[in-house]
This record gives C-alpha cells, sequence and structure tokens, in this order.
C-alpha cells in the first residue's frame, strides 16, 4: 500500500542539464569583466598611491639633504652606508626599508642580497611581467617604477674627493627652473621586457653612464630619448607591443608622479611635444591646463 504514494523524483534530462550550464556560462561571462573592471580600478589605485609615496619619499630625502634630488649613482669613499650607492639604496629610508639600507655597509648598494630584496611598494600590480618582483634572467629584484633621467641623472660631475664620477641632477627641488608642479618625476614602465628585448629595471643596479655600459638594466627613463607612454601594453603577442625605451603600463592610462607630489593620468594621445615639455626641468614652456 506504501508503495502507491512512493513517486519516483524525475531525473534532469541531457538537453535541461546542457541548458543550465550554458546558463551558467552566459552569467559568468556577464560578471567577469564587471569583476576585472572592479580589480583593474583597484589595481590602478594602489599603483597611484605607491607613485605618491614615492613623491613623499623624494621630498623627505629633499629636506634631510641640502634640498637635493638622489643621484642616480654616488659613492661612498670608506663604505657607509655603502660603497656604490644606487637611486632607490638612497630612497629606502623614507619609504620604510631601513633594514635594506643599514645592512650593507662595507659592500654595494646591491650587496649582502639587497639585489634580490623585493620591495611591494615598487610595484604595480597590473605588472604582469615580473615573477613575485624578481626578473628570472637576472635574479635581480626589478621596479615598475623610474625616475626621470632627466631629472636625476642629468649630468655626471667628477668629484675628486671620492675619485670618481657622480650621476646627478642639475637641479635642486628649490632651484628647479620650471618648476615641481611642471615637471614628471617617475613613470610606470615595466620591469621586465622579456622575451623580445630581455631588458629589465632592476632597482639596485648601478646606472652611471660613466662606468657601467649596463642601459639595459637602468632604472631611468628618457636615457634614449623622450618617447610619449604605451598603453594597455604588451610584452609579446598581439596589441601594443612594450619597448624599453618607452613608459609602459598595462592600464588604460600612464600613471605619472609630478616632483610636487600630485598624480596625473596620461593618455597615449597625450602630445608629443607636451609631453616632452614636461620630461624637461629647464626648458621653459609651461604645461597646458588639460595635458
Amino acid at each position: 500500500m506504501f508503495s502507491r504514494f512512493f513517486h519516483r523524483r524525475r531525473a534532469f534530462t541531457l538537453i535541461e542539464l546542457l541548458v543550465v550550464i550554458a546558463i551558467i556560462a552566459i552569467l559568468i561571462g556577464m560578471l567577469l569583466p564587471a569583476v576585472q573592471k572592479v580589480r583593474e580600478a583597484a589595481n590602478r589605485s594602489d599603483c597611484q598611491n605607491n607613485l605618491k609615496q614615492l613623491g613623499i619619499a623624494t621630498h623627505n630625502y629633499a629636506s634631510a639633504n641640502k634640498d637635493t634630488l638622489p643621484p642616480m649613482l654616488d659613492r661612498s669613499p670608506n663604505g657607509v652606508p655603502a660603497y656604490w650607492i644606487t637611486y632607490y639604496f638612497s630612497l629606502y629610508p623614507y619609504i620604510e626599508q631601513d633594514n635594506l639600507y643599514r645592512r650593507v655597509p662595507y659592500t654595494d648598494a646591491w650587496g649582502n642580497s639587497n639585489h634580490n630584496a623585493v620591495v611591494k611598494s615598487l610595484l604595480c600590480k597590473s605588472d604582469f611581467t615580473h615573477s613575485a618582483g624578481i626578473m628570472p634572467e637576472t635574479g635581480w629584484f626589478c621596479t615598475s617604477y623610474v625616475p626621470v633621467h632627466n631629472l636625476v641623472a642629468s649630468q655626471n660631475n667628477y668629484d675628486p674627493n671620492k675619485g670618481v664620477w657622480i650621476t646627478q641632477g642639475q637641479y635642486t627641488i628649490g632651484n628647479l627652473p620650471d618648476g615641481t608642479s611642471q615637471q614628471v618625476a617617475y613613470v610606470e614602465r615595466f620591469a621586465r621586457f622579456y622575451p623580445t628585448y630581455g631588458w629589465g629595471a632592476l632597482t639596485v643596479h648601478p646606472c652611471s653612464w660613466s662606468y657601467w655600459g649596463w642601459t639595459q638594466w637602468t632604472t631611468g627613463y628618457g636615457v634614449w630619448g623622450l618617447y610619449t607612454p604605451q598603453t594597455t601594453a604588451r610584452t609579446s603577442g598581439p596589441g601594443v607591443l612594450a619597448h624599453p625605451y618607452y613608459p609602459n603600463t598595462a592600464h588604460a592610462t600612464e600613471q605619472v608622479c609630478m616632483l610636487d607630489g600630485s598624480i596625473k593620468s596620461v593618455a597615449a594621445s597625450v602630445n608629443a611635444t607636451v609631453w616632452s615639455y614636461a620630461c624637461q626641468p629647464a626648458d621653459g614652456n609651461p604645461l597646458p591646463g588639460n595635458w
């Protein structure tokens, strides 16, 4: 008698299952771009914050060093804090990296494993080119942000007290002819250009053009010219092929830090002449308000 009240539940047919799977796939396809858009917005905001912190660090360095900017390459004759001193090494105490700054006396800035010590605030989360901050081909830490060569490495001066050539900028923050609000200080640039070029922006690598011929490892933009930014760039495959001579970013716009610490998003369509004005500290040409 019980069997009369027992009903077997009908199973889904193959067609019904396929329909359900198709609906789920469509929903995922609709949601994925939105998720990616939110993630990219967060990465872009984080990138801007990293650049902002570099701008603050630069001013703090200047306040502690007679208004000067960090040199691209310097040398201490007594090895304290290090012998050869690179640009980002000089900034380490001002971006909460005192431990990396203090552990290399009597060696060079990249010594005592500083060459592969990763600083996350020097990496853009949308920069897909490196491997957890390391360039695999060299084993060195590479950075997504580089200072403008014309600002911090425009001249090589021989220092007779040190017996070496020092690569540094011509101006201080206080006497910059064009003013800090008119000058780009840092740009986004991919940490690694592989496989097409094999170059990388090695963070504490020496980058003087007096003694060192390793410009393929430079943390400087504008060494070879003031090329306009490449946005939504790639290192291989279709799309904009990133080149180490250019600023480049995976974002839709290039994020830059002006020397006054302000952050600006620059489109790839920026006028080349205006971009050149923004990267030269003493050209005397004001920037348009909407550049």
